[in-house]
């Protein structure tokens, strides 16, 4: 019966030992010579034999390479279950029942030499696993039950370990481990090459959607070049692929990643899986601008060298953004790896150590040689109206084509105006123009984009897209084609919003310029007799004129100049891509709060103060002569409305000011600077 017992707890039941799927191994009931205490105490053995019987269907279930039972048949692996993760799982439970299966060994050794032993010898040797198997089996179907899947695992492993009980506490570590090693190796692919190696989005870093098409095909041709140098159609060639290049190294990054935070285990926090996102997304930005500038390269050598107008070797493509550190991290990842314990410090020590080489690498490759400081002076000068002579001589030109309703052929006369502009202000730099785009966003265009969208265009408008804009300036926009590889800083989502920046600005100066206008005509007047009405309209042109004048002047120097000059600053004191990034961050921020346009009943009552100074300026402009009675009822509204809408808006700086200066929080202090920007001229003017 001893040989019975053992073989049955091997997994191998028998006619003594029965099998039944409910209730597991049992001893059998037709066994007259068996007390009943001993009955007991083989039925807590056969616990062990049914928890081992189970481990081992699970394991055969999801990796199929452990001694298969004969008793049962093994079932096709549950809906849900399956990846990497729980194979590593698999690996670890059968390595932690090792011991197990040889204390059964030793135990037959033990018979063979002893006969007398008795079944309490069994219990004795067996006890170590009496609280290990239960809380195992409780882990087993916890992964089954709730479908634990990928990095969950690790999770669902950590919080069992974590008990009171050694034994089942080194056992789940020693499986952890195992599980460790499958995140480890990711980590390496992802960090070190860029490589996603998560078929069964198992991993913490997801894919997002694609930001951009397909990347250009390049065909390649076998013909032979000849010995008398370049073919028509092989210079041809040459031509595409420079402008093939072109648009790689314009082009937005075309792959997304974000982290999958489900799948996080609690004991890695989300700043560190956050540095390993940013590490393997610029590791896969700069393989995937080396692969194709190889690909590039290669095709230039090949046609070039052929023809002997140059040698391979002159055509050269960008190292490492690890600095060729990479086996020396995927040494260090090895090493942790091959410890018991996952150990936080050390883990975040290292990825500190990849992320910093990263970091430092992209701000040498950004701020020294893509000179991002000469971006950022374009993205001031053409989003945040820096070269305001260039705009307002745009304001001229396109007057008239943008009061009306945009259409089609809009877009393309407004284009030309700015060229026409650009030029006229003697900006003729031929790389940057080809660059910008001013584009209109009218009714029907939606269709027109479906097919194909102009790269780094952002789309200009808040209204929805079938809705007719009132005027052209309502849908005018600007796209700036970024430059690889600054497009990780200016991203679409912050180009749109300096793009809500620009329309703001621009609806401010075009103000300006049509006040400016109306105070010309009165100086043309001013030898003429005037009468109380005329009094009244240059009086509110006056009123009109200073506050949108300080308006002007607070945005482009308490604002945009004195964040610019900050965020050059922070960008200057740092050798860090990150840093730069949180500080541009803050600069964008800050823009948009200090100018109002965060603010609500602030920004909502601009835009209105705003239209009653254009139809002011309409008013005037249409009306040479004296005003007539319906001219005067106009007039009289817009006193009115300009009166209204500025004691409401000096209510409510007055409202956000005074609540700023009595919070005890330090919160919103820039907005308490803004409100203070505009105290002056609102005071005046009530």
């Amino acid at each position: 019966m001893i040989h019975e017992l053992l073989l049955a707890l091997s997994g191998y039941p028998g006619t003594i030992f029965t099998w039944n799927k409910r209730t597991g191994l049992q001893v059998s009931q037709d066994l007259p010579f068996l007390h009943p205490s001993e009955t007991g105490v083989l039925n807590r053995l056969c616990k062990l034999g049914s928890d081992y019987i189970r481990f081992t269907e699970f394991i055969e279930q999801h990796t199929g390479h452990v001694h298969q039972q004969e008793h049962h048949s093994v079932q096709p692996s549950q809906v849900g279950l399956s990846g990497v993760y729980l194979r590593a799982f698999c690996t670890g439970l059968d390595s932690m029942l090792q011991p197990y299966r040889q204390a059964l060994l030793d135990l037959e050794q033990e018979f063979l030499g002893d006969p007398h032993l008795s079944i309490s010898h069994v219990n004795y040797m067996l006890d170590q696993f009496q609280l290990l198997f239960p809380s195992v089996m409780m882990v087993v179907e916890t992964i089954k039950s709730q479908k634990i899947h990928g990095c969950q695992i690790l999770e669902t492993v950590y919080k069992h370990s974590c008990g009171g009980l050694p034994p089942v506490r080194m056992a789940l570590e020693k499986v952890l481990a195992v599980c460790h090693g499958v995140m480890y190796k990711q980590l390496a692919a992802w960090m070190l090459h860029g490589l996603l190696l998560d078929q069964s989005e198992e991993f913490y870093v997801k894919q997002g959607p694609s930001a951009g098409g397909a990347a250009t095909s390049q065909e390649d041709d076998d013909e032979d070049l000849g010995i008398g140098g370049l073919s028509g159609k092989q210079l041809k060639e040459l031509q595409d692929l420079r402008l093939i290049e072109e648009e790689n190294m314009l082009a937005p990054s075309l792959q997304q990643f974000s982290l999958r935070v489900e799948m996080l285990p609690s004991y890695i926090p989300v700043r560190v899986a956050e540095k390993i996102l940013f590490v393997g997304e610029s590791v896969q930005m700069f393989e995937n601008h080396n692969h194709s500038q190889f690909k590039a390269c290669e095709i230039v050598s090949n046609l070039c060298f052929t023809s002997r107008m140059m040698s391979p070797s002159s055509c050269f493509c960008p190292g490492s953004i690890l600095k060729h550190q990479e086996d020396m991290f995927a040494a260090e990842l090895h090493r942790l790896k091959q410890q018991p314990l996952f150990s936080l410090v050390d883990f975040e020590n290292l990825i500190d150590g990849i992320r910093s080489t990263v970091a430092e690498h992209l701000w040498t490759l950004m701020v020294e040689e893509s000179d991002l400081l000469g971006q950022l002076k374009i993205i001031k000068d053409f989003y945040l109206l820096g070269r305001g002579e260039l705009y307002q001589v745009f304001i001229d030109h396109a007057q008239h084509m943008l009061k009306t309703p945009p259409t089609a052929v809009t877009e393309h006369d407004v284009n030309v105006a700015f060229q026409q502009a650009a030029h006229k202000v003697l900006l003729d730099d031929d790389s940057l123009l080809p660059l910008l785009h001013l584009t209109i966003d009218y009714q029907g265009k939606e269709s027109k984009d479906a097919t194909g969208t102009r790269e780094g265009a952002t789309p200009p408008q808040e209204t929805s897209p079938r809705e007719v804009p009132p005027t052209g300036w309502a849908a005018l926009g600007l796209a700036y084609k970024v430059q690889w590889p600054l497009h990780i800083l200016f991203t679409p989502a912050v180009l749109e919003k300096y793009n809500v920046i620009f329309r703001y600005l621009v609806s401010v100066r075009r103000v300006q310029s049509e006040l400016q206008h109306c105070w010309a005509l009165q100086m043309q007047r001013k030898h003429l007799k005037s009468n109380q009405t005329d009094a009244v309209k240059w009086r509110l042109r006056n009123h009109m004129a200073f506050l949108v004048d300080n308006l002007q002047y607070y945005l482009q120097v308490d604002v945009l100049e004195s964040q610019f000059s900050q965020l050059l600053q922070q960008i200057n004191s740092t050798r860090d891509f990150e840093s730069i990034r949180l500080a541009h961050d803050h600069f964008l921020s800050n823009l948009l709060a200090q100018s109002f346009i965060l603010l609500k009943p602030v920004f909502h009552c601009l835009n209105e103060i705003l239209e009653l100074c254009h139809n002011f300026c309409s008013l005037v402009s249409q009306n040479v002569a004296p005003l007539d009675e319906r001219g005067t009822a106009q007039l009289d509204i817009l006193v009115k409305g300009f009166s209204r809408q500025s004691f409401l808006l000096f209510k409510i700086l007055s409202s956000v000011r005074n609540h700023q200066i009595n919070s005890d929080l330090g919160v919103g202090s820039d907005c308490s600077t803004s409100c203070t920007g505009l105290w002056g001229p609102l005071g005046y003017i009530q």
